[in-house]
């Protein structure tokens, strides 16, 4: 189980860092995009909102892919957690069967000492 937990927060911190490696990598095209665009200022800030329109889409739709990702692996590690309780609790109530068993087995051969003596 202590894999499991290790594997979800790896998949959630490498779905972080992408997430934040697109928004950098976003901004800086944005910047250079400024910065070298040899046309008018109108044209530069049509094509601005529709690299900003683009991204936001594309950062929409990575985040709701993590989402899922980790809903899934989420409600498989519950199922996993359910499973072993169950396998858990079925040990102990074996065992408490058990030992009962021991006990009036004991008290049986108590009584017959008793009444033997």
């Amino acid at each position: 189980m202590g894999n499991n937990i290790k594997k979800r927060g790896h998949v959630i911190s490498n779905t972080k860092n992408a997430l934040f490696g697109l928004l950098i990598g976003g901004l800086a095209g944005a910047a250079a995009m400024l910065l070298f665009a040899p046309q008018s200022g109108k044209k530069t800030r049509t094509q601005i909102k529709q690299k900003s329109i683009e991204l936001r889409d594309e950062t929409t739709t990575n985040i709701k892919k993590a989402v899922a990702q980790v809903r899934s692996e989420t409600n498989r590690i519950t199922a996993e957690v359910r499973e072993k309780a169950g396998e858990i609790k079925q040990l102990g109530q074996d065992k408490l069967v058990e030992q009962m068993d021991r006990v009036s087995a004991a008290l049986d051969a108590g009584k017959t000492a008793v009444e033997a003596a």
